[in-house]
């Protein structure tokens, strides 16, 4: 009778033991050929990322304390989704070499990684290469993406071990995929058949008509609905910028302030002020509205800490320096060397296509501008492996002015003093050395030659 009491009372802490909660998610695998590069995992909104150590022979296994959702995985080179949750131990496996075709989950948890997997291929192959897609004309444009959401429906109720939680969730997800593709079809069009003044018909946007913005749930779940949502507020800031005459960052977070679901309204605002208050021109206005419609502490602690960044580059502090940056014509080049005259640096990249079409306009002003008192600066962020391209494109484009290679890239001194979070960025420094701007008008605005003019330049 003992033994058989002992027996119970074993089965009974094992039980005890079985049903304790799992706050974490096991990541395993082991990648053949690993490429150079950290790898990574990552959250969609790049709140989360943990780096994962490989062994010599390729393999990996980390725990990693999250909330359930889709994260990406990234090697330097390849990336792909991956769904994890509390409880999930999930095992990735593939040759570097051959991602494509080697790519395997397996493990508790490991059907949904295989869904999305298989999901991401059947859209690319329904939707063909390149960005033709959005060269059809309405009518095959909007059934080319309602068979997209059908092949994905049928995709989803096929697919065996996966909750209904999640299903139902993803069902949503899907016709918000299709929903997005409607709502960016007029400005994509217009871009990539190269119709400039291009508008959708009258009822082509009707199965967007009373749709709601404020389901938090599928905020949090789907980036297709979270697009759509920031989308609708983007369009009634515009109407306020217009209607009150005031900048169009500020009138977006006046417009976020208003939402009711303090999930949605914080996300927003935290998001579109993460990299809006660096690009600014009226930082305290700016700075102010954030604080005030925010009810983040941590959110408002941080773009406290970057306001009080800001402030250190603001208009007459003395400017961060660069120095020694490989300059194009022969040598280096450094800030001090240009004192004496005005410096107009613009922080470019020959990947980013915002950059390039500057250089037209960038041009223009140069000429104009080519005996006066000032130096056009061109200071490009490429990582080293591009140097050559860098090279390249300054030949090939015939770029003027001072052209530099940044010392470090996006790490470089010059670049993180200044707080550059996106580009291309532009500067304006005085004769002194001291900021005019650190967030000066680009070459292709009508507002650059009224800043010049206004300083006799």
């Amino acid at each position: 009778m003992k033994k058989i009491w002992l027996l119970i009372a074993a089965v009974a802490i094992v039980s005890c033991k079985n049903e304790a909660p799992i706050k974490y998610a096991v990541l395993t695998g082991k990648i053949t050929n690993k490429l150079p590069g950290e790898f990574t995992v990552n959250s969609m909104d790049r709140s989360f990322k943990e780096t994962i150590e490989i062994a010599e022979d390729g393999s990996f296994v980390d725990t990693l304390t999250l909330k359930a959702g889709t994260y990406m995985l990234y090697d330097g080179k390849n990336a792909t989704p991956v769904y994890l949750s509390e409880g999930f131990n999930v095992n990735v496996a593939y040759d570097a070499n051959d991602f494509k075709n080697t790519l395997a989950f397996t493990g508790e948890g490991s059907e949904i990684s295989n869904y999305l997997q298989a999901k991401s291929k059947t859209e690319k192959e329904i939707m063909g290469e390149g960005m033709g897609v959005y060269e059809l004309e309405e009518d095959e444009y909007k059934a080319k993406f309602n068979e997209i959401k059908t092949a994905l429906n049928n995709l989803l109720t096929s697919t065996e071990g996966i909750s209904e939680e999640f299903k139902s969730k993803e069902q949503r997800n899907i016709n918000y995929g299709y929903l997005k593709s409607i709502n960016i079809y007029e400005r994509y069009h217009a871009h990539f058949a190269k119709k400039p003044e291009f508008k959708v018909s009258e009822g082509f946007l009707a199965e967007l008509d009373g749709m709601d913005y404020s389901n938090e749930e599928d905020f949090l779940f789907s980036s297709d609905y979270k697009n759509l949502v920031s989308s609708h507020y983007f369009k009634q800031a515009s109407k306020l910028a217009e209607k009150d005459s005031i900048d169009a960052d500020l009138a977006f977070l006046k417009t976020a302030a208003q939402i009711q679901g303090e999930t949605i309204k914080n996300s927003l605002l935290f998001e579109n002020a993460k990299y809006g208050i660096t690009y600014t021109e009226n930082l305290e206005e700016y700075y102010t509205a954030f604080i005030n419609a925010s009810t983040n502490e941590d959110n408002k602690k941080e773009i406290t800490e970057t306001y009080n960044k800001l402030k250190v580059v603001a208009k007459g502090q003395p400017s961060p320096k660069f120095e020694n940056y490989e300059n194009y014509a022969g040598g280096t080049t450094s800030l001090d060397d240009l004192k004496g005259k005005f410096v107009y640096v613009d922080v470019w990249a020959t990947w980013c296509g915002p950059c390039k079409a500057e250089i037209p306009y960038l041009k223009e002003v140069e000429a104009k501008y080519h005996d006066k008192n000032i130096e056009f600066v061109s200071i490009s962020i490429d990582k080293a492996a591009d140097h050559d391209k860098w090279k390249t494109m300054v030949e090939e484009k015939e770029l003027k002015g001072v052209q530099l290679f940044a010392d470090n890239d996006w790490n470089s001194q010059f670049v993180k003093d200044y707080l550059i979070k996106g580009i291309p960025r532009f500067i304006l420094i005085d004769t002194e050395g001291n900021i005019v701007s650190s967030n000066a008008p680009r070459p292709s605005s009508p507002k650059l030659i009224s800043l010049f003019n206004e300083l006799n330049i």
